[in-house]
């Protein structure tokens, strides 16, 4: 027997997982409703994700190594890299997740341009899966109706996963992105050559930040924030392009863009065969909102498990199996997402802390360790006396803070 598997979504979760799969020969079907789909997203990567999933240069707009934070009482902070070959990428979704998919299918997976709308499960034995579905490519613009079988799933369709609801795997808490692209005048869009900016404040978002991004030849300009305040985000984009309005003048809006994005893992991520990877999954952080290397990196490392305990594609694994995915993720990544939950939860709850966090950012040495632990991935011991000295720098900002706070 060979192995089938449908992953549904093509966006760096689902990609990812496909090329793995086709690589060790197991029959990959994935599902795409909108080829040429510009998902919301203020689009930065970091580097190890450029190293590790060999992406050439062209899909890189911009390589930023100036990032300046702005305070509620716009105190300015610049953070530099320093090492000449270091950067945050900046992508847009469009590039970026079309030519993670059509690496895929050159290696084999077989696109489907359609929309899953049911996934019947049968839990006896390995029997098929039986994926419903509405074929975009024939038909004309109702598509036509069509049905696959398959031994597994992997659900890789975002915030508002159908493959999630089907599995019966719970809601989560979210927030909603909201972002204008804006194509600005040459001589202001040289300051943004090489340089991002985060805004904080309660104007531009009240437990988030607000960000302007550089593109190839625009500016990505957004806010975030929680669902509960979901009915103020077009005052709080009208409040980051207030406070940015300078740098934006004689701007022109070529885009208007908004996305739900998950705050928390989904309570069930394995059932039977079928895994969440991404934004199914919620792997977005806390704090820093970052989504695009993590939900990359759970495609892969679902698909890793599949490969792994099918034998090269030569049985069906079982969710045992697919919940190995699941301990390796938490092991790698747990405590990341713990440390930056705290952040959010401790920094962005006021003005006052806000503005203790960006005074926090000034120091030079949480500057490195912040930019060796998102470049990377990883947690870079400092010498102790350095970390010393970060502890009491951030349990000051913090009390200072505090002290501020209502």
């Amino acid at each position: 027997m060979t192995l089938r598997v449908a992953v549904v979504g093509s966006g760096p979760a689902g990609s990812s997982a496909a090329e793995i799969l086709v690589k060790a020969g197991i029959e990959t079907y994935l599902f795409e409703r909108k080829l040429d789909n510009a998902k919301p997203c203020g689009g930065a990567i970091p580097l190890c994700m450029v190293e590790e999933f060999d992406l050439p240069p062209e899909i890189i707009d911009r390589r930023v190594r100036k990032m300046k934070m702005i305070s509620p009482s716009n105190l300015e902070v610049d953070i530099n890299i320093e090492k000449e070959n270091e950067y945050i990428g900046m992508c847009r979704r469009e590039i970026l997740d079309g030519f993670l998919r059509d690496r895929a299918a050159k290696l084999g997976a077989q696109i489907i341009n359609g929309v899953v709308y049911k996934l019947n499960i049968r839990d006896n034995g390995n029997k098929p899966y039986v994926l419903d579905y509405t074929d975009l490519s024939e038909g004309g613009p109702e598509g036509v109706q069509k049905s696959l079988e398959v031994d597994m799933v992997i659900g890789a369709d975002g915030a508002n996963s159908r493959i999630a609801k089907d599995i019966e795997a719970g809601d989560y808490n979210y927030a909603i992105a909201f972002q204008e692209r804006i194509r600005i005048p040459d001589d202001k869009m040289k300051f943004y050559e090489d340089r991002a900016e985060m805004y904080l404040g309660d104007d531009v978002s009240p437990d988030f930040y607000a960000w302007v991004f550089p593109k190839y030849d625009h500016v990505a300009v957004g806010t975030g924030t929680m669902r509960p305040n979901k009915a103020r985000i077009k005052d709080l984009q009208a409040g980051i392009r207030a406070r940015a309005a300078e740098k934006l003048r004689g701007g022109k809006i070529i885009k208007v863009e908004a996305h739900p994005i998950p705050e928390h893992p989904r309570p069930v991520r394995v059932r039977g065969r079928v895994a969440l990877v991404g934004d199914a999954a919620g792997t977005v952080t806390k704090s820093s909102g970052e989504g695009i290397y993590f939900a990359a990196k759970s495609g892969r490392m679902c698909a890793e498990a599949i490969v792994e305990f099918s034998e090269g594609g030569q049985r069906v694994p079982t969710e045992a199996n697919l919940k190995v995915y699941l301990q390796r993720w938490d092991k790698k990544y747990g405590l990341t997402y713990k440390v930056l939950d705290i952040l959010q939860t401790v920094f962005y709850r006021s003005d006052a802390t806000r503005e203790a966090f960006v005074e926090m950012c000034a120091d030079r040495d949480v500057q490195k360790m912040t930019f060796d632990s998102y470049l990377y991935k990883t947690v870079v011991p400092a010498n102790p006396l350095v970390q010393l000295k970060v502890t009491a720098k951030t349990l000051g900002s913090l009390l200072r803070g505090s002290a501020l706070a209502p």
